[in-house]
């Protein structure tokens, strides 16, 4: 039987699925996933939250997420983009973006999410960068052999008879800002979040929200 929570290839973004779970508070009602893709991660997402709302403004890959989440009835997707979507004020205990917020307005998408949250609500973005001077290629070349390892080791269990569908491709490295300039967004926006550079062409940024009256 097809397992729907797994995949034929290395992703670079699946790589991150353990620790991002990891960061889901211990009580989670409600959770969001933006920028869902096929809804690998929302599906393990929803084995920690109670509910989930999943969006993608792609409609096939809405229509796939769905064809693949029938024993997974407490994730809910919706063809949308976030800028038009309601996200209400303090309502989800978590929210992810799994390199999706390179393809939207930094600013913007970011205070939406951030007022979403509902108090000690966490968001969890793995992100893409712009890279702007040859330090920023360093951890690439630690990077480049790990890949070409978990891909071989991938490929060798999937020859196994492990092959399913996962979260579709990494996209391309077309990010409009920096490393710092994200990181100087966040300090004016998210006062105490925890940015990191990762491997395989990645960074984190994880916030946990505050009381209105101490942001």
């Amino acid at each position: 039987m097809t397992d729907p929570n797994a995949r034929p290839d290395f992703s670079h973004n699946d790589f991150y699925h353990r620790y991002l779970l990891r960061q889901v508070p211990r009580q989670c009602d409600r959770a969001l996933d933006i920028g869902c893709g096929t809804g690998l991660f929302a599906r393990r997402l929803a084995q920690r939250a109670q509910t989930v709302e999943a969006i993608d403004r792609a409609p096939e890959v809405i229509d796939q997420a769905r064809a693949l989440s029938h024993d997974t009835p407490n994730v809910h997707y919706a063809e949308a983009d976030v800028a038009d979507y309601d996200l209400g004020t303090a309502r989800y205990d978590f929210i992810s973006g799994i390199a999706s917020i390179h393809h939207m307005p930094f600013a913007e998408t970011i205070t939406k999410l951030r007022d979403a949250l509902a108090p000690g609500g966490v968001l969890a973005i793995l992100g893409l960068c712009r890279y702007a001077t040859r330090a920023d290629y360093l951890p690439d070349l630690v990077a480049a052999p790990a890949n070409l390892a978990a891909k071989a080791a991938v490929r060798a269990k999937a020859r196994l008879g492990s092959r399913a569908a996962g979260s579709g491709p990494a996209p391309s490295m077309d990010a409009q800002m920096t490393l710092p300039e994200i990181r100087t967004e966040a300090v004016r926006l998210l006062p105490g979040a925890v940015i990191r550079r990762r491997l395989f062409w990645r960074y984190s940024l994880i916030y946990r929200q505050r009381s209105s009256s101490t942001r």
